[in-house]
């Protein structure tokens, strides 16, 4: 991996992470009023779950 591997990903994430609020703003509106009522246990434990499932895909696309 290099580092023009790392720019591509991170541009793959801005634009995947764009998709919802381009397509749907009001959707995505709703969805941060949602989580801006959740506690912060629950957040991180999602995080902490969408960086493992990211991980995981990682490794056996790369693997």
């Amino acid at each position: 991996m290099n580092w023009t591997d790392l720019a591509a990903a991170l541009a793959l994430v801005l634009v995947i992470e764009g998709l919802l609020p381009f397509a749907s703003p009001r959707s995505w509106r709703q969805t941060l009023k949602v989580l801006s009522d959740m506690d912060e246990r629950t957040i991180r434990g999602v995080g902490v779950a969408s960086i493992t499932a990211g991980l995981l895909l990682l490794y056996f696309v790369k693997h």
